[in-house]
């Protein structure tokens, strides 16, 4: 997939704001129990993203109706949607140096289409950026980050064009204001993630 910067400037992906505030002593407390020095880069977006991935569980698939709106607070309340997940995620690394954006897919469900999110990462070595989805896994839906191969691609979702699915090529230093408003507008998460999700970006 040919990537697209949203910010040519790569600092843009490196930076604390507003809904990833690595500064903030929440981050830098969970980014000290994760890292050590002696961890390379590739270590520590694995451990970065397993901590994402199975530490913070999807507010969906434990039927959650608190909602998370940026990374501060899905580490406070331990649980938050995607889009928020990959706020996290990007919070981590970009503690660490790393370069990280968000990424998004459109989603087919029964009777509409949904927006999905997920990280891009910039590996230094390869001088690429991948793909990676913390969202957390489904049956029979797994993702992954490998240490031996970072620059293979496992998400949790696989897009089916037949079904006007959409891999989404822009790389975004923030989220878009589609994915945001929607949690800022509404307090119950189990009614939001029903009827209430944009359906593109």
């Amino acid at each position: 997939m040919n990537y697209q910067l949203e910010v040519e400037e790569k600092n843009a992906y490196l930076a604390a704001s507003e809904y990833m505030d690595w500064n903030h002593p929440l981050i830098q407390k969970k980014a000290e129990e994760l890292f050590g020095d002696e961890m390379n880069e590739v270590e520590k977006i694995k451990a970065a993203f397993t901590f994402v991935r199975d530490g913070i569980p999807h507010t969906g698939d434990i039927g959650g109706h608190d909602i998370a709106h940026n990374a501060v607070e899905a580490l406070e309340q331990g649980h938050a949607v995607c889009y928020v997940k990959s706020m996290l995620l990007a919070a981590l690394l970009r503690s660490q140096g790393i370069a990280a954006g968000l990424c998004y897919q459109r989603l087919a469900r029964a009777n509409d289409h949904i927006i999905h999110a997920l990280n891009a990462v910039y590996l230094t070595d390869l001088q690429k950026w991948v793909r990676v989805d913390a969202r957390g896994n489904l049956p029979g839906k797994e993702a992954e980050f490998y240490i031996d191969a970072p620059d293979k691609e496992q998400l949790v979702f696989h897009v089916r064009a037949e079904m006007d699915e959409v891999d989404y090529p822009t790389i975004y230093a923030e989220p878009p204001r589609v994915t945001t408003i929607v949690l800022e507008e509404n307090t119950d998460c189990a009614e939001v993630l029903k009827c209430k999700l944009p359906e593109r970006l």
